[in-house]
């Protein structure tokens, strides 16, 4: 036999800042596929197939691995107890299933006698994996299609759960539940059970075509994630009342590629920078036609530790749970945020690693000074390596080339600069005024003689004095009409603040229908001041009902199409809207009349998203491919001989257009405060970023969804609540059929996924809490969801609809939220 120092040996060229490979340890027979075993000062694996190996990882001397010997057959499985003293080991073959104490047995070493384990199992089949429980008291042994319960103190079968119909590979206790295992198989499906009793909770339908190979559980967000053959990781919920719903499924191949292809755009010479290899797309290409499989070989929680500034750091996320995932082909860290690819590892771009295309592969769960065991075996030599990870150097290398190109560009939705001179925003300092007929002729009022007058006091008849012309006829008793009053007009008056410590709207209070007929609410939105909710039909109407959806609503009719978008001023005085038919129309909301109709000879297309921008000083609306800044000015004066007359007009500023898109889906800009951002998503898939005060396209992220985003939702606030400065950045878009993703605009990153509703065929509203701690978006299951904005599951399922529930909205000034559905029903929520 040899000794085990000629059979480990350190590969001292693999030395630097992120991977250095220990220990190589090479073995007689092929190891490739076998559960290996890391702890926090171990790691197990088996060397010439029948003796278990443990190593001790802390101690850097030169010294010989601890031998087990107790199998006859080679060993598939090894597995190492939750609880540190004392530390146990399990390992299984066909013919035993072992449980050693790994005190006693260096004890014995020391005393040159033979260590012992404790035979729970024998005979049990071809073991492919196995788990200690939480208190080390069972052990879940996977054998065939069936998962032996034994207990680590005499060789007794506790339960046998049968069910699977082909191997089960992997299976994992569920630490806040008691009794509660989880397993899954290469038939595609997962099964909970009771383990105590062996019965079967929960079986669910085949999740894919390929084999599931490897299974987590996280216990923080209370998630069954599962990975198998073809590159793909599942992941479900075990919340309670989530009926084990799928919360997302990821694709790592193409997760990959995304994360390439954004170093690729944030590097000068369009290359990928990974180590010490320098990676291209013709690397990439060349590599899909070589990897006919991706399997998901281990799941393992992954620490992140990347020391950023304050400045640096996004919304989610410095700090975001993150999750090994091990590959035949090398590692990734995946963001359980907004489940995309955080950085890389592959074996290959290391030349001087001993295993380069891995058959198994086991992970230390937390790390040590910011850094992690691996242990790999080789799927076509026979040796088995021992690989350290420095997390922070490998996520500071890649991250932080995906920062820097969000950081340079210095994009903020709140404006921190002064308006340039060459802005389009850089009008006429003089605001937008409208006249009415009396005002006009009080400004051309001359000056008259006057009647001489006699009275008791009188200081002068006027005659000698120098004639005074009257400058202003203000009109105390009306009601102020001025469109751009800029915060003289508070919304705050009579009005207490958005209470921060609340429970979101869950409870039904009203439900209404706005139509006769059965028609579409296109589309909400709640006035700045919180007491009007104005909504536009498919039925060509627009309505305006009071918050408490009380009272008869006001209508505004004179659109030939659906009314596709509304918005209103900062001053709750004017409504604009936008149709299918190709004109937009602003609204008077005190007298229920058209101001201003721009019609089909200005627009080639729908306009699909119009609001009012800059603080009501402009129009900003879409018509396809391109945006427009339009000037406005209205007159409502009423001149009954020339009431056919209308004196109010709209100018276009500057048109935007949108690069490599047929047209833009959706549009979005504050109109709350100040700002220079304006967000345009297009039929591309893309998301473009505009500054207005450098008057062209700032940043574009591709590829933001699937499909085409058909709504951007930023976190505006309110007049009723104080957010952090950065929160305004932060900003949310959907797709159909792929949930909602939640963006920093500072970064430019996805920094949260939020999935559970439905949306696949038609296009469900999402919209944001004032106070920036809720997301609440319709679904086509007849409910609404509600989000907390730290987590990706779900909070509140708001059932009693009629139909899809296509739009929300929440009120700026209380806590309260409204629902429409696809019937033209609209229902009131409140806490």
């Amino acid at each position: 036999m040899e000794s085990p120092v000629d059979l480990c040996f350190t590969e001292d060229g693999c030395r630097n800042s992120i991977v250095l490979e220990k220990q190589v340890f090479q073995s007689k027979v092929p190891e490739s596929h076998v559960q290996l075993a890391c702890d926090l000062h171990y790691c197990a694996f088996p060397l010439n197939g029948n003796e278990l190996c443990i190593w001790n990882t802390t101690d850097d001397t030169d010294h010989q691995p601890l031998h087990l010997i107790g199998h006859h057959h080679s060993i598939t499985a090894l597995a190492f107890g939750n609880k540190v003293n004392p530390l146990l080991v399990c390992s299984a073959s066909c013919d035993y299933v072992i449980v050693w104490n790994l005190d006693e047995c260096m004890k014995k070493v020391l005393q040159g006698l033979m260590p012992q384990g404790i035979v729970i199992g024998t005979l049990l089949g071809i073991v492919l994996y196995v788990r200690f429980s939480p208190d080390d008291q069972t052990v879940a042994v996977c054998a065939g299609n069936r998962i032996y319960m034994l207990n680590t103190k005499d060789e007794a079968i506790l339960a046998e759960l049968e069910g699977h119909v082909a191997p089960v590979t992997a299976a994992e206790f569920c630490t806040w539940e008691k009794n509660i295992l989880v397993s899954v198989s290469e038939d595609r499906s997962f099964k909970v059970w009771d383990y105590c009793t062996g019965l079967l909770i929960y079986q669910s339908a085949v999740i894919t075509a390929f084999p599931l190979l490897s299974l987590f559980i996280d216990e923080e967000n209370k998630h069954i994630i599962t990975g198998c053959a073809d590159g793909q990781v599942w992941i479900f919920s075990l919340i309670s009342g989530h009926q084990y719903r799928c919360v997302v499924h990821i694709n790592v191949k193409k997760e990959r590629d995304k994360f390439y292809s954004k170093i690729r755009t944030s590097e000068p010479l369009d290359e990928i920078h990974n180590a010490s290899k320098v990676y291209t797309a013709n690397d990439l290409r060349a590599e899909e036609t070589i990897e006919t499989t991706f399997p998901i070989l281990r799941i393992e929680h992954c620490d992140k530790f990347v020391n950023l500034n304050d400045e640096e750091q996004s919304f989610s996320s410095v700090n975001a749970r993150c999750l090994w995932i091990g590959t035949s082909t090398g590692l990734f860290i995946i963001n359980l945020a907004n489940f995309e690819v955080e950085a890389v590892l592959h074996y290959r771009d290391y030349s001087d690693l001993s295993v380069q295309f891995a058959g198994s592969c086991a992970l230390m769960r937390k790390a040590v000074s910011g850094k992690v065991l691996c242990l790999l075996t080789s799927m076509f030599e026979n040796r088995i390596a021992l690989l350290e990870i420095n997390v922070a150097a490998l996520l500071s290398s890649q991250q932080s080339k995906l920062l820097v190109s969000g950081r340079e560009k210095g994009l903020s939705v709140v404006a921190s600069c002064p308006l340039l001179p060459t802005s389009p925003l850089c009008m006429k300092k003089e605001k937008n005024k409208v006249v009415n007929k009396r005002d006009k002729l009080d400004k051309k009022s001359t000056i008259k003689d006057k009647p001489l007058v006699f009275h008791s006091k009188i200081k002068s008849s006027g005659y000698t004095s120098t004639p005074q012309m009257t400058m202003f006829s203000p009109r105390t008793t009306a009601k102020q009409s001025n469109l751009a009053s800029k915060g003289k007009r508070s919304c705050k008056q009579n009005k207490d603040e958005y209470p921060l410590a609340h429970s979101p709207p869950t409870r039904s209070e009203r439900h209404i229908t706005v139509a006769d007929k059965p028609t579409s609410v296109c589309c909400i939105q709640y006035s700045g001041d919180g007491e009007l909710l104005a909504c536009g039909l498919a039925d060509k109407t627009l309505l305006a009902f009071s918050s408490n959806l009380k009272g008869t609503p006001t209508v505004y009719s004179g659109h030939d199409g659906a009314v596709n978008s509304v918005g209103w001023s900062h001053d709750k005085n004017w409504l604009v809207s936008s149709s299918e038919d190709r004109t937009l129309r602003i609204w008077s909301v005190s007298n229920a009349e058209p101001a201003l109709c721009l019609g089909k000879e200005m627009f080639h297309k729908p306009i699909r998203s119009a609001q009012f921008y800059y603080i009501d000083t402009f129009i900003l609306l879409s018509c396809g491919a391109e945006f427009l800044l339009l000037k406005y000015f209205l007159d409502i004066s009423k001149d009954e001989i020339k009431r056919y007359k209308n004196k109010s007009f709209c100018k276009s500023v500057q048109k935007f257009p949108m690069a490599s898109t047929v047209e833009i889906t959706s549009l979005s800009a504050v109109n709350e405060f100040y700002s220079y951002i304006v967000l345009a998503a297009g039929s591309n898939r893309a998301l473009e970023v505009f500054d207005l005060n450098a008057g062209c396209s700032a940043a574009a992220i591709p590829d933001v969804h699937s499909k085409a985003v058909h709504q951007i939702c930023q976190n505006k606030g309110s007049a009723f609540s104080t957010q952090p400065y950065g929160a305004y950045n932060l900003f949310l878009t959907t797709a159909i059929g792929d949930g909602i993703k939640l963006w920093d605009l500072r970064t430019l990153r996805c920094e949260r996924r939020f999935e559970g509703h439905r949306s696949r065929c038609h296009p469900c509203g999402v919209a944001v809490s004032p106070s920036g701690q809720f997301i609440a978006c319709g679904s086509e299951d007849k409910c609404a969801y509600i989000y907390e904005i730290h987590s990706s599951t779900y909070s509140h399922k708001l059932t009693g609809h009629s139909e899809s529930v296509i739009n929300v909205a929440f009120s700026p000034s209380s806590p309260q939220l409204t629902t429409a559905t696809l019937d033209g029903k609209l229902q009131l929520f409140l806490p």
